[in-house]
């Protein structure tokens, strides 16, 4: 079912690869150079048990029960047990593409060697990506500390054959989506459940999904401010590199470079470079370098975040095996901080694009700053053209005001005080998907807006860059001539931003492109 194979090689994932990932269509493998690490972790836990000293969560109970020491007899069933017992998680399923992203992160940390499982574990997880068993996983359940162990017991109870999975779409008890597919269920040995439980992936799935989205709407959201400058037939002289230089700024310089080369060519913009009175443009359109390219920096700064975490060793205790001897070290790598403020993050730069492009949608029905037809619509009065759309953009804008709260600083003791502080990463994670939701639906609500604009100023033409985004949009909405039911443009556009067409547009400027 997959056509392209890529070799994971522990530690050294890419945003690039995580992306493809995501999506799905390719068949994963960890790099053999892991193995032998693997192989020692592994013997290294069998040791520990042989020896019979206390070693968390190999031979004990779990957080405040860590004191209880568990007879060698019973250690799978502990495993077991607390697989069962952590699988609480409520609320909708997550996405199939965060699963895939989940079983492959999780897969990829365990076989840096330093969790004490064995190859068969991280077989199991690379199976289930292959062939398409995704494990349904509740989306809500998590704090983010110890890890994120409510979605992982989920994930991790389908591949002992418990629970529920997908199989190409198909909802089906585990054991059932299993065997379909010709897999086994895992039996875990000792420490395997609390190594599958113990762990960030969740979160920074959710992050990664978050950013490439963020990614995606980055690009069409600089093409459409580019295309709403010429619309409202503005000037290209606030995107001289002279001013941006002066302030020195790595992100605001290149969205400013991005601006003048789609804006390059500008019949439109030759047709007013003199004998017009206006001196300077609203900063929805002057400033888009400033604030564009400070949604730049953070993304790049979250992307640095995110790749390091997703490479990241993030379960408790660790297996070091060899050397002087073999250790297992209790610590904290599972708390998920990192990725709760990298979220927050992401969730300024999300609803800042969002904001302004409402900006610019508000500018180009009103017209007294644009010069276009009121609410872009031949014989307004009898039409409404884009007025109530760009209400719609308004209350979506508004909607994200609220989400860009940041979830990082809520914290709430757990496990009756073993766990006395918690990052909330999960959540910080999974609302981005809902703001790159609504401010993909003010962007493609301004796309349609500006190539409204643009239409106007037939048979003058914008620059070849840009007419491509301006053909993209007239391919599937046709101009707006009259009142007409207006939800399934915006539909349509919306869908053509999720696609990612527009990306190409911003060269190499985003993490993901490296």
């Amino acid at each position: 079912m997959a056509e392209h194979m890529l070799q994971l090689n522990p530690g050294h994932l890419t945003l690039g690869w995580m992306r493809r990932i995501a999506a799905g269509g390719v068949h994963l493998e960890i790099a053999p150079a892991a193995g032998p690490a693997v192989l020692a972790a592994a013997a290294a836990v069998r040791r520990v048990v042989a020896q019979g000293a206390p070693a968390y969560g190999i031979n004990t109970g779990f957080g405040k029960l860590a004191r209880t020491h568990i007879p060698d007899a019973q250690l799978e069933q502990l495993q077991v047990n607390l697989v069962r017992s952590h699988a609480v998680g409520t609320g909708a399923l997550l996405d199939d593409a965060t699963v895939r992203l989940v079983l492959a992160l999780k897969a990829a940390s365990l076989a840096r060697g330093f969790s004490g499982v064995r190859p068969e574990v991280i077989e199991a997880l690379l199976a289930c990506y292959n062939a398409g068993v995704l494990p349904c996983v509740p989306s809500q359940g998590s704090v983010g500390a110890s890890g994120d162990l409510a979605p992982l017991a989920h994930l991790t109870l389908a591949l002992m054959g418990e629970g529920e999975a997908t199989l190409h779409g198909q909802r089906l008890p585990a054991a059932d989506a299993l065997a379909h597919a010709g897999l086994a269920p895992l039996v875990l040995a000792a420490k395997e459940g609390l190594a599958l439980l113990n762990g960030t992936q969740v979160s920074t799935a959710l992050a990664l999904r978050g950013l490439f989205e963020t990614e995606d709407l980055y690009a069409a959201a600089v093409a459409t401010g580019a295309l709403a400058v010429d619309a409202a037939r503005g000037s290209d002289a606030p995107f001289d590199p002279r001013i941006h230089e002066v302030r020195g700024l790595r992100g605001q310089i290149d969205a400013a470079a991005e601006y003048r080369q789609l804006l390059e060519g500008s019949a439109i913009r030759r047709s007013h470079l003199v004998n017009d009175d206006r001196v300077q443009d609203p900063y929805s359109l002057r400033c888009q370098p400033q604030v564009m390219g400070a949604c730049l920096d953070l993304i790049r700064h979250v992307a640095a975040t995110l790749m390091v975490e997703a490479n990241a060793v993030t379960d408790n205790p660790l297996v070091f095996a060899g050397g002087e001897g073999d250790e297992v070290l209790s610590g904290g790598n599972f708390h998920a901080e990192p990725v709760a403020l990298a979220a927050d993050t992401l969730a300024l730069a999300i609803a800042e694009i969002g904001a302004l492009s409402e900006r610019r949608i508000a500018l180009l029905i009103d017209s007294t700053l644009s010069g276009l037809p009121p609410f872009l619509v031949r014989e307004a009065g009898l039409n409404s053209g884009f007025m109530m759309a760009h209400v719609t953009a308004a209350s979506l804008a508004s909607e994200n005001k609220s989400l860009a709260h940041p979830a990082s600083v809520d914290s709430l003791p757990t496990s009756a005080n073993q766990e006395d502080h918690v990052s909330m990463a999960t959540f910080a994670a999974r609302r981005l998907l809902d703001m790159t939701a609504n401010t993909r639906g003010i962007v493609a609500i301004e796309l349609l807006a500006a190539t409204q604009g643009i239409d106007f100023h037939l048979p003058l033409r914008t620059s070849p860059a840009l007419q491509q985004v301006h053909a993209l949009v007239r391919a599937r909405v046709p101009f707006y001539a009259e009142d007409r039911y207006f939800a399934p443009d915006i539909a349509a556009i919306t869908q053509l931003l999720a696609g990612g067409e527009l990306r190409r547009l911003a060269g190499d400027v985003l993490p993901s492109s490296a």
